[in-house]
């Protein structure tokens, strides 16, 4: 196994519907830009409340991408 030397970058996605939702879109968008990515890390969560009812979520993401 080769030894691999990794960047890490800090990136926030959002949903209306669900935190996966949320982590999902943001690893897709960040994919479009950043070559090599290969893990995430959640670090938080947050919420947006509207009337008593959560109306936003953000999660905040590390993600893991080889250096080439």
């Amino acid at each position: 196994m080769s030894n691999h030397v990794y960047r890490l970058s800090e990136i926030v996605g959002s949903s209306e519907v669900s935190v996966d939702d949320a982590i999902r879109t943001a690893v897709r968008k960040a994919s479009e830009t950043v070559r090599n990515i290969e893990w995430f890390e959640t670090t938080s969560v947050r919420g947006h409340v509207v009337d008593g009812e959560v109306a936003h979520l953000q999660v905040t993401l590390k993600i893991g991408f080889r250096v080439e």
